[in-house]
């Protein structure tokens, strides 16, 4: 008999049971790969100073980092809350961003310049990849420290190594790299590719995500088109 791809009476696959965890790291490159995507912004789509909102997120990451540089374990507490805040703080930016790039499109005041505007939107476009990952790394099966104590069986999101291990080492779980691949597809196929969602939050965050990819690129390309003609 088998269970969700492995028969009964092997060991449990790593997503399933405690491990180490991950480091922290690759989310805090992810971060500040972001926050330099805002830089090339031009004044007329950033909200408010254009230091804030990039700042407050660099000094999160800095004082998530100096917290635990090593790997992620600790569950609840200051960590999470700072985390969560890291990826609020870097969404609510972005977004403000996007809206404001949407409506200058949409009024046509977004400015004569194809080249300015392709490079506007790409980078808010690319920190909306970053972003969503790190909405699906945080809450995907309770957050990074939840999925490495095994507190929760049953997934958000069902990776193909989930249901056919014997591609896979046995000790693979998801990892952010894979939250940001699953990201980055969803955002250029503007669908799920090979990561399904199981959930209602997972089913309806892509949907966004896609709907505010979909709008980005399509009003954008549009706009630098018709300046070039």
């Amino acid at each position: 008999m088998e269970q969700n791809g492995w028969e009964a009476g092997t060991e449990m696959p790593a997503w399933r049971r405690r491990t180490r965890g991950e480091h922290r790291w690759p989310v805090a490159l992810a971060i500040v790969v972001a926050v330099a995507l805002q830089l090339p912004l031009p004044d007329r789509v950033v909200f408010g100073p254009r230091w804030l909102l990039p700042g407050l997120s660099l000094l999160l990451v800095v004082v998530l980092m100096a917290m635990n540089p090593g790997r992620i374990g600790r569950r609840g507490g200051p960590e999470r809350l700072l985390g969560l805040g890291v990826v609020t703080v870097l969404s609510i930016g972005n977004g403000l961003s996007g809206a404001l790039l949407v409506h200058r499109l949409l009024t046509g005041t977004a400015g004569q310049d194809a080249g300015t505007l392709l490079v506007t939107g790409a980078a808010i476009y690319l920190t909306n990849i970053i972003a969503f990952s790190l909405w699906y790394w945080e809450w995907d099966r309770g957050g990074p420290a939840a999925r490495a104590a095994g507190v929760r069986q049953d997934a958000d999101f069902l990776f193909p190594q989930m249901t056919t291990p014997e591609v896979a080492p046995p000790d693979w779980e998801p990892s952010y790299v894979d939250y940001l691949y699953l990201s980055f597809t969803n955002a250029t196929a503007f669908s799920p590719t090979d990561v399904m969602p199981l959930r209602p939050w997972a089913k309806l965050t892509m949907l966004l995500q896609s709907a505010v990819s979909l709008a980005i690129v399509v009003l954008v390309v549009a706009r630098a088109v018709n300046i070039l003609r």
